[in-house]
């Protein structure tokens, strides 16, 4: 699989690339992430929940954070097991550049391969999968930047931007599973961790 996608997020370069380096952040924006732990300089271990076609599954990871060019560039490499479900691993190569005085251009090429069950279910799939969940960690990244970037209402922004993260949650488990009446159940557990997190 290899995908590329430029997005601009609202804020200055130097201030994206802080939030791209902030664990709290990642944790946030990354749909289905549980955990992000540093494992070491510059690596993480990563754990996340998946849905990609009929195959669901927890995975456990680390990433490695390697050419490093702060605040312009990074690469990402990174690989994980999912269980009977498989793997993944592969690297992304990340580029942020200004975009006037308060945006920022970022593109990102990532390449990643797959086995197990994840390999059975075809590419265009998993190619689908991978661009729902980098659209909507991008959506999320630009509400925590934009949120934090506005002092003035900074409070009332993070109390919308937590809801909004929550109804994502709950809209993106309850899309993801398809069982009959389990959506409720998922629902309940995002609003659940959420309050927790409050």
């Amino acid at each position: 699989m290899e995908l590329t996608e430029t997005h601009t997020l609202p804020v200055a370069q130097q201030r994206t690339w802080d939030a791209l380096n902030d664990t709290g952040i990642l944790r946030a924006c990354i749909p289905g992430c549980e955990s992000i732990d540093p494992d070491g300089e510059n690596a993480y271990l990563v754990t996340l929940s998946a849905a990609v076609g009929p195959v669901k599954a927890r995975f456990k990871g680390r990433m490695q954070l390697t050419d490093i060019d702060a605040p312009n560039a990074y690469n990402i490499v990174f690989e994980g097991q999912g269980g009977a479900a498989g793997f993944a691993k592969g690297s992304t190569h990340v580029t942020l550049e200004p975009d006037g005085d308060a945006a920022t251009k970022l593109t990102y090429t990532a390449s990643a391969q797959v086995g197990g069950k994840l390999a059975q279910i075809g590419s265009r799939l998993i190619d689908g999968a991978a661009r729902k969940i980098a659209g909507e960690f991008f959506k999320r990244l630009g509400a925590q930047v934009a949120g934090d970037a506005d002092g003035a209402t900074a409070a009332d922004g993070d109390e919308a931007g937590s809801a909004a993260t929550a109804q994502q949650d709950t809209e993106s488990n309850g899309a993801a599973d398809t069982e009959p009446g389990a959506g409720a159940t998922k629902r309940k557990k995002s609003w659940t961790a959420w309050i927790s997190k409050s």
